[in-house]
C-alpha cells in the first residue's frame, strides 16, 4: 500500500472515491472499492416481464423476516415496493417536508397501493454532521452526500427490528437510467469534461491529474467507450456508498436490480428520445397502472440550501482564490466533506 494524501484528495474530487485500491490518505487506513456484481452471475432479462418475475422470485428468499424498504417518489424503490406488501417503508424527509413534496406525496401514494407501513426519516444539517464521522472512518476516506442520511435510515429501520432493507439503487445503471450521460456519443475530452465531479485543478493547491482513469477507455483516436466506462467506474462509486452506510449500521441490504442483466443491447434511440429505463417504466406502468410515469429523480438531498451561505474550505490544501457562486451544492458538499476528513486525521 501506498499513502499520497494529493492523489487521493484529487481522486475523490473528480469521482468521489479513490480509484487506486493501493492508494490511501494516512498511514493505517486502508479503503476498499465494491465492484458490482460479475457478468457471469447475473440474471439475463428482455422484458419488463421478465424483470418484475425476477424480483419477485429475489425477495421470496427473504420471506419470514421482517422486510424494509427504502421508499423514495422514483420508479426503482416504488417497483420494489410493490412486492413487499405490508413491509415496513422508510421515506426520507427533509426541511419539515418542504423540499421536493411532490417526491413525498408519491412515495405516501405508492405505500397506500402496497400496505407498506410508511415511516419517514427526518433529515436535517444536524443529523447529517452526527453521522457524517461514522461513515468517512468506516470508508477511510471522504463520502458521498447520501451516506449520512443512508445510516440514519438504516439506524431507524434497526431500531424497528427490520432484519432486511431492500434499495433500488443499481437499476439507473443496468437499465439505461443515467440519460444525461447516454444523450450523445462523446468525444474522449467531452465525456472527461462532461463526467468529473470537480476538476482537481480548480480547487485544489497541489492537484494530480486523474486523466488516466480515462485513457484506459479511449478508442478510436478521439472517442471514448462510455459505456464501459460507467459499468466500471460510476458503479464503483455508487456501490460503495450503499454498502458502506449499510455496513456502520450493521444492517443488512439488497439489490434486486444488481443482479439482474440487459440481455439484448442498449437501445440508445430509445433513452435518447425520452425513454430512459424503458423496461423499467414498463414495469412500474403494471405495477402502478392507474398513474403516469413519473420521471427519474435522484435520491433526494437538500445541498443548495445547506451550502447557500458557506463561504468556503480554509485548509491550506485548497486554493484561496476560489468563487464559491460558481459551484453547485454537490461539489460545495465535496469541498466540505473533504475538509473534515483532513480535520479528523491532521
Amino acid at each position: 500500500m501506498s499513502i499520497d494524501k494529493k492523489y487521493c484528495m484529487s481522486s475523490y474530487m473528480a469521482f468521489r472515491y479513490i480509484e487506486r485500491e493501493d492508494m490511501d490518505f494516512y498511514p493505517g487506513m486502508y479503503h476498499r472499492n465494491i465492484r458490482p456484481i460479475p457478468d457471469e452471475q447475473r440474471i439475463l432479462v428482455r422484458t419488463s416481464e421478465e424483470i418484475g418475475r425476477e424480483i419477485e422470485k429475489q425477495l421470496g428468499q427473504f420471506d419470514g423476516k421482517r422486510r424494509g424498504v427504502l421508499l423514495s417518489g422514483g420508479m426503482d424503490s416504488a417497483i420494489v415496493a410493490s412486492y413487499l406488501p405490508g413491509a415496513e417503508a422508510y421515506t426520507f424527509r427533509f426541511l419539515g417536508g418542504r423540499f421536493q413534496s411532490e417526491e413525498l406525496a408519491r412515495a405516501e401514494y405508492y405505500a397506500r397501493c402496497y400496505g407498506l407501513n410508511l415511516h419517514y426519516v427526518d433529515i436535517s444539517w444536524d443529523t447529517v454532521v452526527k453521522h457524517l464521522e461514522p461513515v468517512m472512518r468506516a470508508k477511510a476516506a471522504p463520502v458521498h452526500s447520501i451516506e449520512p442520511q443512508i445510516l440514519q435510515a438504516a439506524l431507524q429501520a434497526r431500531e424497528d427490528g427490520v432484519e432486511v432493507l431492500f434499495v433500488g439503487e443499481s437499476s439507473d445503471l443496468i437499465f439505461g437510467g443515467m440519460d444525461q450521460l447516454l444523450g450523445q456519443d462523446w468525444t474522449f475530452d467531452g465525456f472527461m469534461n462532461r463526467y468529473i465531479f470537480i476538476k482537481p485543478e480548480e480547487v485544489l493547491l497541489e492537484p494530480v491529474s486523474m486523466r488516466y482513469v480515462f485513457e484506459r477507455y479511449r478508442k478510436d483516436g478521439d472517442g471514448i467507450d462510455y459505456l464501459r466506462f460507467m459499468d466500471e467506474i460510476f458503479s464503483i462509486e455508487s456501490s460503495s456508498s450503499y454498502l458502506n452506510a449499510f455496513a456502520v449500521a450493521g444492517m443488512p441490504y439488497y439489490d434486486p436490480y444488481a443482479r439482474l442483466k440487459m440481455a439484448d443491447p442498449l437501445d440508445l434511440y430509445r433513452v435518447r428520445h425520452g425513454e430512459p429505463k424503458y423496461l423499467i417504466r414498463g414495469l412500474m406502468a403494471m405495477r402502478y397502472p392507474e398513474i403516469p410515469v413519473p420521471d427519474k429523480v435522484p435520491m433526494p438531498r437538500p445541498v443548495d440550501e445547506y451550502f447557500k451561505t458557506w463561504e468556503g474550505p480554509e485548509r491550506p490544501e485548497f486554493r484561496k482564490d476560489l468563487n464559491m457562486s460558481r459551484f453547485t451544492g454537490n461539489q460545495k458538499w465535496q469541498m466540505y466533506c473533504l475538509e473534515q476528513f483532513l480535520n479528523m486525521h491532521e
